[in-house]
C-alpha cells in the first residue's frame, strides 16, 4: 500500500530545493525531505561597469613675455602715418600717400609695441574625462542536480548545497 501512494506523490507531486533558512507552510499537502547532491555546477556571469577617469597629457605652447600691445601700436601708427601721408602729399597724391603713411605707420608702430618681448617654450598640461569599461567574473549561483526517490531533479541555488539537498514535496491532484 506505501508504494503506491509513494508512486501517486511523485507523479502528481512537485519536489523544489528548499533552503532551511525559510519556514515551513501550513500546507497538509506539503512536506519536507532530504535529497542527495549529485552535481553542482558553479555559474559564472560578467558583471560590466563604468569607470571614469581623468586623462592628462602634456602640450607644448610658446609663450610671449614682455613689450606691449601690437594691436595697439598697429592701430596707432597707423593713425599716425596716415595723417602725416595725408600733410605730405599733395593733389591726386594725397589718397595714395594718406594709404602709403597708413601702412607704414602700422608696420613701425606693430614693431615698436613688440620691442622687449620675449618668446619661450613652455608646456601646459590638459586633462580630460574619458570613461573605460571594466568587466569582471562574478559567480551567479550553483546548478545543483539531486536525487529524490529515485528522480534527477535540477535547481538553480545562490548556495552551494553541500552533500544533502533540503526539499520541500508538494501533493496536489493532476487536472
Amino acid at each position: 500500500m506505501l508504494l503506491p501512494v509513494l508512486a501517486l506523490v511523485l507523479a502528481t507531486g512537485a519536489v523544489q530545493a528548499q533552503d532551511g533558512r525559510y519556514a515551513e507552510g501550513d500546507d497538509a499537502n506539503t512536506h519536507y525531505g532530504w535529497a542527495d547532491v549529485l552535481r553542482v555546477d558553479p555559474v559564472y556571469g560578467v558583471a560590466r561597469t563604468e569607470v571614469p577617469r581623468q586623462e592628462c597629457y602634456d602640450e607644448p605652447v610658446v609663450r610671449r613675455e614682455g613689450g606691449g600691445n601690437t594691436t595697439a601700436g598697429t592701430v596707432l601708427g597707423a593713425v599716425i602715418g596716415g595723417v602725416l601721408g595725408n600733410t605730405v602729399g599733395k593733389g591726386d597724391g594725397r589718397k595714395a600717400a594718406t594709404v602709403a603713411g597708413a601702412v607704414a605707420g602700422g608696420a613701425v608702430g606693430h614693431g615698436v609695441a613688440g620691442r622687449g618681448q620675449r618668446e619661450y617654450d613652455d608646456t601646459v598640461t590638459r586633462c580630460r574625462q574619458v570613461s573605460s569599461v571594466s568587466e569582471q567574473r562574478r559567480l551567479m549561483g550553483y546548478d545543483v542536480e539531486y536525487r529524490y526517490h529515485g528522480d534527477v531533479y535540477v535547481s538553480r541555488l545562490n548556495y552551494d548545497p553541500g552533500e544533502r539537498l533540503r526539499v520541500r514535496v508538494s501533493v496536489a491532484p493532476a487536472e
